[in-house]
């Protein structure tokens, strides 16, 4: 009997892997650590993590750009049958994107107790009267997630 650990390359665990990966990416970079992947078909279609300050745009969150390149690659804006991976529950403009974008399903890893669009705060993702809805999971690998973002913001309370 071997002791190998296999990689199941098609859990919501390998996915949320791939969106701190990019998150990491952020935090190197002096953004918010915040990643996002958008899979179709158990392929990452989309990358992305935010840019705020490097773009000086403050719509240049992780999910929007995600969003943007995942309609880019399948040439609709229409992303049906996506499922958007990311790290920390999306604010109100980025729910209302996945909305607008018809998403299939958000995974993310923390709640955001204070301005969280996919029912932490602000139901957006769930809101009767819209004409799409999100199936939202929550809490994958919410501990790493958690601890990038509060490393991240005390570092920069250390700094000034």
């Amino acid at each position: 009997m071997t002791n190998e650990t296999s990689i199941d390359l098609t859990s919501d665990d390998y996915f949320m892997g791939e969106a701190l990966r990019l998150a990491r990416m952020a935090y190197d970079t002096d953004e918010v650590p915040v990643g996002a992947v958008i899979v179709r078909e158990l392929k990452i279609i989309a990358r992305a993590h935010n840019q705020v300050e490097l773009l000086k745009d403050a719509t240049a969150h992780a999910e929007i750009l995600a969003i943007t390149q995942a309609a880019h690659v399948l040439g609709d804006w229409r992303l049906e049958g996506c499922t958007l991976f990311v790290t920390k529950e999306p604010c109100p403009m980025c729910a209302g994107a996945l909305m607008l974008a018809r998403l299939k399903r958000l995974v993310f890893g923390v709640r955001d107790d204070r301005a969280g669009g996919a029912g932490s705060v602000f139901p957006i993702t769930s809101a009767k009267g819209l004409n799409h809805v999100v199936e939202v999971a929550a809490g994958v690998k919410e501990a790493e997630a958690r601890d990038l973002l509060q490393s991240f913001f005390r570092a920069r309370r250390r700094s000034g």
